[in-house]
């Protein structure tokens, strides 16, 4: 047997260039196949680990999907805001033990705005129920104060200290900007791997303050100065949702169904954990679609090492006689065959795996900035390395077929063959 993996290896050898390509082209199959299923599953883990103890979320009447986008993922836009008196019905009902506020419309060179209150410091958490902490300065307590999270602070370089401007509405330009009401940053949030890295916090009242002399998202050209404008008293008018965290779990679907029957303003409240359900089903079509992409591919690679091997090995059927003539077995030139089928597939799924490392790598920060999705480099998971055992399972499988055709050639077809 060690004979024969140093004649497979002195044959592969010989045949460099025809070898690299192979196990380029199931590098290439190996790194998709790998890359959309960790792509899939750290999505998923990213969305699930974003928002934890929560038990409601509640906007205006719209899809349970849609509502948790834009609330907890800070994607599209809700469909209305809700009136603030709402809010204050629903956080003082005896079943609530804490409610969060927040306003969104706002930006801030591409990220996010979010206005809301000492609440959310105190009760927000996510993954396994963590709370967001400060990695340094403060919380907001000042009306033109802010907290932003550590993406923002990294790719805008902003420091305890720094002066921001917001800007009216998701696209940053200059005629949208609140020129005259500059933010002070006075904390940095710690790295969440959550939207909460990509967004800038201030107060519910800020978002009053900056928006005073504006109607229907235009500038009439009547804005005080911060100095005014910090000796006035604000009360949010309208939000754009609020979270829920209860005393008790079994309240829950009582106050939901309170809540989708208010008869004041049309709300939805839903729970997270099921709008992520719906999300995940919404996907799975999609899911299956990439997967069975990456399957063919695969496929598609394999095929290809058989081509090469079938190819030459008519190139070498004078190598498979001579072989045999010096006392080789069919069995031994059958051995021969596969185990460089199982080289080149094994070659090809290791380098795949370095491959797809250094891609993540590369892309990770792109993902991490567009997406808001945290993509882990960890090492391989027992699904994935499941994946690369068939991988390798098919291409020893495909050695098979060149092998059984050497196998059956006979001794005097390779000495009287013309090269």
């Amino acid at each position: 047997m060690k004979a024969t993996a140093h004649l497979a290896w002195k044959s592969l050898a010989n045949r460099k260039t025809t070898a690299i390509l192979t196990i380029l082209t199931v590098a290439i199959s190996v790194i998709l196949l790998l890359g959309v299923e960790r792509i899939r599953t750290q999505a998923k883990n990213s969305f699930a680990n974003t928002i934890s103890g929560t038990d409601l979320i509640v906007g205006a009447r719209s899809g349970q999907v849609n509502l948790l986008l834009y609330s907890v993922f800070r994607i599209g836009n809700a469909t209305n805001n809700i009136d603030w008196k709402s809010f204050e019905e629903f956080s003082q009902n005896p079943a609530v033990d804490w409610a969060i506020p927040i306003s969104l419309g706002d930006s801030h060179k591409g990220f996010r705005v979010m206005g809301t209150t000492q609440a959310y410091f105190d009760h927000y958490k996510y993954g396994q129920k963590q709370h967001i902490e400060l990695s340094e300065g403060r919380e907001f307590n000042s009306l033109f104060e802010t907290v932003i999270g550590a993406d923002v602070a990294r790719e805008l370089g902003y420091k305890i200290g720094t002066e921001i401007i917001i800007a009216h509405g998701i696209s940053d330009v200059g005629f949208a900007r609140h020129d005259n009401l500059p933010f002070k940053v006075v904390g940095i949030l710690a790295p969440t791997g959550t939207p909460v890295d990509k967004t800038v916090h201030v107060s519910l009242e800020a978002i009053e303050a900056i928006h005073v002399g504006w109607e229907s998202g235009t500038n009439m050209g009547n804005n005080p100065g911060a100095d005014v404008l910090k000796k006035m008293d604000f009360q949010p008018q309208q939000i754009t949702a609020f979270m829920l965290g209860l005393k008790s779990k079994i309240q829950t679907f009582a106050l939901q169904r309170q809540i989708n029957t208010y008869n004041k303003e049309p709300l939805s409240a839903i729970l997270p954990g099921i709008a992520l359900h719906e999300l995940w089903g919404m996907m799975s079509v999609a899911e299956q679609a990439l997967l069975a992409v990456s399957g063919f591919v695969v496929v598609a690679g394999l095929l290809g090492m058989l081509s090469s091997l079938l190819t030459s090995l008519q190139e070498r059927r004078r190598e498979m006689a001579i072989l045999r003539a010096m006392g080789a077995r069919p069995r031994h030139v059958f051995v021969l065959l596969v185990s460089e089928a199982t080289a080149l597939t094994f070659a090809g799924i290791i380098t795949g795996i370095a491959g797809l490392y250094a891609l993540l790598a590369v892309i990770k920060p792109f993902i991490q900035h567009q997406y808001g999705i945290s993509i882990e480099l960890n090492f391989l998971t027992s699904y994935e390395w499941m994946l690369m055992g068939l991988v390798l399972i098919a291409g020893v499988i495909i050695g098979f077929i060149p092998a059984f055709r050497a196998y059956r050639q006979s001794l005097a077809d390779g000495m009287t063959i013309r090269i």
